[in-house]
């Protein structure tokens, strides 16, 4: 009995092994979602989308199967571009067994994802940019007739056509327009159908006819071919292929208005002579005290201003500009040249009118060029004359005249010129200079050159020097406590001739300055550079 039992056992233990090994055979054979154990290397990867784990794969290559499935999948449906905010990860590590998903099962994942962050659907569009500005338009179509509007503006007979083209020194795709008269394109059209090449006589025929100079001959005023001659875009354009939502995509007739119409764009005017701020308010459309709000060195209306000056002032113009040139013919009075005469022994400030000018009048066939609305320069092509303009021509002098500086360094000015309380008995009430306090034995300068005519006591002046210069003006330096020159001297500008002081009648350390013109004191700091 005993025997029996243990050949019962042994055939269990057989079988149950048997089993074992069939259940083995079977779970490798039927089971591929588990990973195979692979020495020194990850063969278990974690799938990431948007931080959400969509399974699990036994190879990096069945995680981008999966994802490249899901975005077919995704893209399916959507006629135009469709984009989807995702990031995929995909984090690997070393186990000995683990359960993996098939690429499907994480692909259907992973569409889920995608369609919960589909972004907005992107649209074919033209991006038109200008200089800082920029447009986007639907299409080509829109993009030709904003351009075709901008010349139209000028181009009233639609002599010229706009043409895309593409720009040769761009490394991405950017399209800029080129503007032809209908004669270029025509002729443009005609050579690309007459591509065959001649030989023989008829090409040297054909080179020589090229080749010929025109011959010249004095045109009449009715040969010239008046009107728009040539036009163009004023600004930098390009145009770039992109892909925009609805939102950032601009009607055609905003666009336009946008590009064409007129804006207040600030610019710099510089002053010409004969400019007064009443003079150049009105060409910008600006009444005086717009002008003085838009310049901070313009403390009023009644600011002085100089040739050179340059001003703020707002301009009408468009974000697209449009240069063009007109071929006109008028009929003007015009005036001839200044012509001048100069005169070696006067001053630059000395003139004399030796002819008044009278105007003429003549015939004129001209090109003008313009920028908008605004004239940028004449072309005169041909010209008669009814009667010659008579010159204005006038004498002037050469020589530069002398210049005026402060005679001290620094000082506080106590006393301006003209009238005034007198400061103490003896003193004018009215005071024919400027005085500076400052403290004894401050260098004095001369103001300008010349040669000094007094050099010493003056009465109420105390120690003074006068100087004599070459315009005729005269300075005169007052209350010294020292003179450093004498009578006949020569000085230069800036020349120290004296120090200050206290001296005659004074009300205390200070510097008393004139000049003289034809012998009458006038206010110094007129003069003063």
């Amino acid at each position: 009995m005993r025997f029996g039992n243990t050949v019962f056992h042994k055939k269990i233990k057989i079988w149950f092994l048997h089993s074992a090994i069939l259940v083995i055979v079977l779970w490798i054979l039927f089971m591929p979602s588990m990973v195979t154990y692979r020495k020194g290397g990850n063969n278990y990867y974690t799938v990431k989308l948007n931080d959400v784990v969509v399974g699990h794969a036994g190879s990096k290559m069945d995680a981008y199967a999966a994802y490249r499935r899901a975005r077919r999948v995704f893209a399916v449906g959507f006629d135009e571009l469709t984009l989807s905010d995702t990031d995929l990860s995909i984090e690997g590590q070393n186990i000995t067994w683990g359960a993996v998903d098939s690429p499907e099962a994480m692909s259907n994942q992973m569409v889920d994802i995608l369609r919960n962050n589909r972004k907005t659907t992107l649209n074919r569009a033209y991006s038109i940019k200008i200089n800082e500005f920029a447009v986007n338009l639907s299409s080509v179509e829109e993009v030709m007739q904003l351009l075709n509007t901008a010349i139209g503006k000028y181009d009233k007979e639609q002599q010229f056509d706009v043409k895309l083209i593409l720009d040769p020194t761009r490394e991405v795709n950017v399209l800029t327009p080129q503007v032809l008269s209908k004669e270029e394109v025509q002729k443009e059209e005609l050579d690309a159908e007459n591509q065959k090449p001649e030989a023989g006589f008829s090409a040297m025929l054909t080179e020589v006819f090229n080749s010929a100079a025109p011959l010249a001959y004095d045109k009449d005023f009715s040969d010239y071919k008046l009107g728009l001659v040539d036009i163009d875009f004023g600004n930098k354009v390009e145009i770039v292929e992109s892909y925009l939502p609805d939102e950032e995509i601009t009607d055609i007739n905003t666009a336009i208005d946008e590009v064409t119409k007129d804006k207040e764009t600030p610019q710099i005017y510089e002053v010409q002579k004969g400019d007064v701020l009443g003079s150049i308010a009105p060409k910008f459309n600006l009444t005086v005290e717009e002008l003085v709000k838009m310049n901070e060195t313009l403390e009023s209306e009644n600011t002085t201003i100089r040739d050179g000056d340059e001003l703020k002032v707002m301009v009408p113009e468009p974000e697209l500009s449009i240069n063009y040139t007109i071929e006109e013919y008028y009929e003007e009075d015009y005036e001839a040249e200044v012509q001048y005469v100069d005169n070696d022994s006067w001053y630059t400030t000395e003139s004399k009118v030796l002819q008044e000018p009278s105007a003429g009048h003549r015939k004129v066939v001209a090109k003008r060029s313009y920028t908008n609305n605004d004239v940028t320069g004449t072309e005169i092509e041909k010209e008669e004359i009814t009667y010659r303009a008579v010159p204005k021509i006038v004498e002037r002098g050469t020589i530069v005249p002398p210049t005026y500086v402060k005679p001290i360094s620094g000082g506080r000015m106590t006393s301006g010129f003209g009238k005034r309380n007198r400061p103490t008995k003896g003193a004018s009430s009215f005071h024919k200079g400027v005085d500076w306090a400052t403290p004894v034995g401050t260098a004095v300068m001369a103001s300008s050159s010349g040669t000094v005519t007094r050099a010493g006591w003056g009465s109420g002046y105390g120690y003074c020097v006068y100087i004599r210069h070459p315009d005729g003006k005269e300075t005169r330096y007052g209350h010294l406590s020292k003179v450093l020159v004498k009578v006949g001297q020569s000085v230069d500008q800036g020349q120290k001739i004296a120090l200050s002081g206290n001296t005659g009648v004074s009300t205390g350390p200070h510097l008393h300055f004139e000049i003289l013109v034809g012998g009458s004191q006038v206010n110094p700091l007129n003069l003063l550079n």
